[in-house]
């Protein structure tokens, strides 16, 4: 008999296993048709609240989408004019920084050679090469254009999401006379996953255009640039803020010196101190955080399956995830092993 339930159990594991590899396989390939829904789905989520406050106020559902919709093209059409520009002559730039950190490089490998450290120049090179990083923000900032390409399918999908929306609920309770849990959990989780991605949203704006204004000040170029990579980059928790900082300091060394990328890295640290340590916690509580592990696997594991958007949208997807979890009875102990372990529940507004 237990040897029976054992090998029910290894089956169980092997078809759980077999099916995962199905799916993540089938989300690979799918990528050019997922991006844009993600995408899509992130946007109307971030929406959502000002839907609902604007009908509160009294206007028509289908006013209140087309205002909305109306403001996302506007700061679309505003960022592109911005950011579109900048990604062009950073890419056009970019062989004159890759080069000018080659030379800082190897004046430190003398350096510190002439310190007695001795350093294989090509050992070096092979695990560390600063301008490997400024070509992948290139190549990231690209994919990310390229993505825009599509901007009349995510609007329009955004369009639809939002509509559907506003008569889920009523069709919910249609389609079940016993669904009553199953409302006050889904409920649960938009309440939950709404103030998580409006808040997150606005203290990452925030971010951005602090970052933005202490680089124009210190007359680095592209600040405009290495604010939205803020904004976008600090939906990733920890490891965010470093990977936003990087690109920034290395431009600011190669073209202001070292001083300046100082007061760079020193401008990064301080603004994500106070609003990653302090603000956010007051706001959001504590009880949405993801453990570190499960932060770095889930950057690796949605930037494998959807590239650079992906490694965008990978908290924001994990933390849908957990909140969703967290929702339902059955589940709520996956959340809590996804979870940072410093908080039992979630803190809801």
């Amino acid at each position: 008999m237990n040897e029976l339930t054992g090998q029910s159990s290894l089956a169980k594991f092997l078809i759980y296993t077999a099916a995962f590899i199905i799916v993540v396989a089938g989300m690979k390939s799918a990528e050019t048709l997922l991006v844009p829904f993600l995408l899509s789905v992130f946007i109307a989520v971030i929406c959502s609240p000002l839907l609902t406050w604007l009908h509160e106020r009294g206007l028509p559902y289908i006013v209140a989408i087309l205002l909305i919709i109306s403001l996302i093209v506007v700061f679309g059409i505003g960022i592109g004019a911005v950011v579109g520009s900048s990604i062009n002559e950073f890419s056009k730039d970019l062989p004159v920084y890759q080069d000018k950190l080659q030379l800082i490089t190897a004046d430190a490998i003398a350096w510190l050679e002439g310190q007695g450290v001795s350093i294989s120049g090509t050992q070096l090179k092979e695990s560390f090469n600063p301008g490997t990083v400024m070509k992948m923000v290139g190549t990231t900032l690209a994919s990310l254009g390229n993505v825009m390409t599509n901007a009349f399918l995510i609007l329009l999908t955004v369009i639809f999401i939002l509509s559907e929306e506003t008569v889920f609920y009523t069709k919910l309770k249609a389609a079940s006379s016993d669904s009553a849990k199953t409302l006050v959990a889904i409920e649960r989780f938009t309440n939950s996953i709404n103030r998580y991605m409006a808040l997150k949203t606005a203290f990452s704006l925030l971010t951005g255009v602090l970052i933005m204004i202490w680089l124009w000040i210190l007359n680095v170029d592209y600040p405009a640039l290495w604010g939205l990579l803020a904004f976008l980059l600090n939906f990733i928790p920890n490891l965010g803020s470093i990977l936003a900082a990087v690109p920034a300091v290395l431009l600011a060394l190669v073209q202001l010196g070292f001083g300046d990328a100082l007061l760079t890295a020193a401008g990064f640290v301080v603004v994500n101190v106070v609003i990653g340590s302090i603000l956010e916690p007051r706001f959001m509580g504590k009880g949405l955080d993801l453990s570190a592990l499960i932060v770095f696997l889930s950057l690796v594991f949605w930037g494998f399956i959807l590239g650079p958007v992906g490694m965008l949208l990978s908290v924001p997807l994990t933390m849908t995830m957990k909140i969703a979890f967290e929702s339902f009875d059955d589940t709520h102990w996956i959340s809590v092993i996804l979870g940072s372990g410093q908080s039992k529940e979630v803190v809801e507004g």
